[in-house]
């Protein structure tokens, strides 16, 4: 079972080689922190979360970088409304970051390089284009020099004549950003100072980096010349992916990543998430109004991670629903494990064939959502067993096949970062003790016997209040705590 995966590069699926054996060296761009993180970032953190999850499981030893950019003109704007600092604001959203991911179940990466701590390596990078010919000095800034990199386009497939510079780029020749340029085209690795902005000294004077520099060198310094995986939003692929490759090749003359992957969008309602549209949710306002979070994580797994995804009250109800058959499957164990005769805390032997399954289905370009067909039907399965043991005693299924079922399911789910809490057992203190309970079913019994209906209900129903349901059946009655 081979690991194919769609390359943004090559625009094909192929196998997946490591450039070191059972090594995995990857990086997702990661969120720039001027604000709280939305469902856009939910959808990727939890993507590559879970790809991350998955090399794991299938045997390689990941070294995940995921970068803040702690540097940027929407945080200095978000200082300036606030009387603050770019520090204080890309610190205080740092923290909340990895607060509404832990909220997730986001694993934290090894390591979160800041472009504000990458300084040296971004200054030794641009000296570099430059004593190489594709960067040029022009009044305290440094410029890339595009048309010196003749493979510029290849990621995006856009190609020179056809392209406008970046947004924040546009050809305008009254701006004198514009006029310093040689060409409309090239790009910013420096930016001179401006009053009241934070800087850095540097041998082309005071100043701050360009976005796209920074990616190129925390990369470098932290995972080397050339990585396997390259993750992030497809909305990153130009301008800055590309400008990323032009950047790092021309110094290196190596691949920068083997492998460039890339998460579809999402929608709401069908339509682009804006503020101005009113349909902008961050996490922690989701999670807030009671979504449950591996709703959350069910929800962006059923697409092809690669597609749009379209949020809506639907389909974020469906995932809901989704999420309580899987979690009923997950709790089967610790609810039913005394009654089968096994612990939860002994170890039994996966499923072969369903594991095989599972990551023979994943193996095709990360396809998760297969991977949750094979979730489901597990989950399915011990439920219907569950519901049997409940109103029967027994199971259909042997106890051992029972346990190798929950233990396939719960790894599985693992590998998906899907996992349920252990609910807290009842508390007796101010309720029905076993043998209390035990009395008033002797009670009913007796009602029953003497054809008094109406206290046999009465009982029945003061049991039901109590959180206690009763099973009848010819074989007596059961009873267990809601």
């Amino acid at each position: 079972m081979t690991l194919t995966l769609y390359n943004t590069l090559t625009r094909r699926q192929e196998p997946f080689k490591t450039v070191e054996s059972d090594k995995v060296k990857m990086y997702y761009c990661g969120v720039t922190v001027y604000d709280y993180c939305h469902l856009g970032h939910a959808r990727a953190c939890i993507v590559w979360d879970v790809v991350r999850r998955y090399l794991q499981f299938i045997g390689y030893e990941v070294r995940y970088i995921q970068n803040f950019t702690d540097i940027d003109d929407k945080i200095l704007n978000r200082a300036r409304v606030e009387h603050s600092s770019m520090e204080v604001v890309a610190d205080r959203f740092i923290k909340a970051y990895f607060e509404d991911m832990a909220r997730l179940g986001i694993k934290e990466a090894d390591e979160y390089p800041r472009a504000t701590h990458t300084m040296n390596g971004i200054q030794r990078l641009i000296h570099e284009l430059e004593n190489k010919g594709f960067a040029y000095p022009a009044d305290g800034d440094v410029y890339y020099a595009v048309r010196q990199f003749a493979e510029y386009g290849k990621l995006s497939g856009r190609k020179l004549e056809d392209m406008q510079a970046g947004k924040s780029e546009r050809v305008n020749a009254e701006d004198p950003e514009y006029q310093k340029k040689k060409d409309p085209f090239d790009f910013a690795l420096w930016k001179a100072a401006k009053p009241g902005e934070p800087a850095w000294e540097s041998p082309w004077g005071a100043g701050r980096p360009g976005w796209h520099i920074e990616c190129s060198a925390m990369v470098r310094d932290r995972l080397g010349d050339t990585i396997d995986i390259h993750a992030g939003g497809a909305d990153l692929i130009f301008p800055h992916h590309e400008n990323e490759i032009a950047q790092s090749e021309a110094v290196t003359g190596k691949p920068l990543a083997n492998y460039w992957l890339h998460n579809g969008m999402v929608k709401v309602d069908g339509e682009k998430m804006s503020k101005s549209l009113g349909n902008f949710t961050t996490i922690r306002e989701l999670l807030d109004r009671g979504v449950d979070p591996m709703a959350v994580r069910l929800f962006v797994l059923t697409a092809q991670y690669r597609t749009p995804i379209d949020f809506t009250d639907e389909a974020i109800a469906a995932a809901t629903n989704g999420w309580h058959t899987i979690k009923e499957g997950l709790l089967f164990g610790y609810q039913y494990s005394k009654q089968l005769g096994w612990g939860v805390e002994t170890a039994s032997a996966l499923l072969p064939e369903t594991v095989e399954r599972f990551q023979e289905t994943v193996n095709n370009d990360f396809n998760f959502p297969g991977g949750l067909t094979v979730l489901f039907e597990l989950a399915k399965e011990l439920r219907r067993e569950g519901h049997i043991l409940v109103h029967e005693g027994k199971t259909e299924t042997s106890p051992d096949e029972l346990q190798q079922q929950w233990q396939t399911l719960v790894t599985l789910a693992g590998v998906l970062g899907l996992e349920a809490e252990i609910e807290a057992e009842p508390d007796k203190s101010n309720g029905l003790s076993d043998a209390e309970i035990e009395a008033k079913i002797q009670q009913r019994q007796q009602a029953r016997i003497a054809k008094n209906f109406a206290e046999s209900d009465r009982i029945r129903d003061q049991l039901q209040a109590e959180g206690i349901t009763l099973i009848d059946s010819r074989d007596g009655t059961r009873w267990h705590r809601n």
